[in-house]
């Protein structure tokens, strides 16, 4: 019989995993000996905090990001085949979400294989529920484009869209490029379309607040190189 492949999701900062991953989630993880990561580094960090501390040497951990060609993505999946379980843990939230890892978890289903996603921390989520803006109606925009005037372009579709649907528009970025995005949506976006920032979300310097267009223009903050979630609606 194939293995499971289980979705685990990681802390979104330097958290201990107590405080935001599930106990369920916990208990798992020592059970298992093989994880498709997308950052080495992170992920020792998070198993050794994690309670596996001391045995990290001892799991096989294999890279999975936007670098990794889809034939070794392939060999993870014999991983599975083989009847080993695997977990799939993201540089941090859930997995498979704006996240490489979606690509191992769709040929597990076309293997037949079975995927189980466990409780966590979604930025994304999190984001949408502390905004105040529309909950029932809201798309995931994920990354604009990089060139200034593409980037431009592409907010005005998506407060276009806003508009038309009431429909929140949840944005992520590179966290270097946080204020060029910020300040192009001030400067294409209409004075109320209100804009939510959700910065370093579940961490002691979590910075959470929406207001309008207008608003943010007279009190414009630096958010700077911090993971970040903007939410529009116009």
């Amino acid at each position: 019989m194939s293995g499971i492949l289980y979705l685990i999701p990681s802390p979104l900062g330097e958290n201990d995993p107590k405080e935001v991953i599930p106990a369920g989630v916990l208990e798992l993880l020592p059970g298992l000996q093989y994880f498709v990561v997308e950052e080495l580094r992170t992920v020792r960090r998070y198993l050794s905090k994690a309670g596996l501390k001391g045995k990290i040497g001892d799991l096989q951990l294999f890279e999975l990001n936007e670098h990794t060609p889809p034939h070794q993505i392939e060999g993870y999946v014999q991983l599975l085949k083989d009847g080993n379980d695997v977990g799939l843990v993201s540089e941090a939230g859930l997995p498979a979400v704006a996240d490489p890892g979606a690509y191992l978890v769709e040929l597990a289903h076309k293997n037949g294989i079975e995927v189980r996603p466990m409780v966590g921390p979604s930025s994304l989520m999190l984001a949408l529920m502390a905004s105040g803006l529309n909950g029932q109606c809201f798309a995931f925009t994920g990354y604009l484009p990089v060139k200034p005037e593409e980037r431009k372009s592409k907010i005005r579709i998506i407060e276009k869209v806003s508009a038309q649907l009431k429909q929140s528009q949840i944005i992520i970025e590179t966290p270097y490029r946080n204020d060029q995005l910020f300040s192009d949506m001030l400067a294409v976006c209409s004075p109320n379309s209100r804009i939510c920032i959700a910065a370093d979300i579940t961490l002691p310097t979590q910075f959470i607040r929406t207001k309008s267009v207008a608003q943010w223009k007279r009190e414009k903050p630096e958010i700077g190189k911090r993971p970040c979630v903007f939410v529009l609606l116009a």
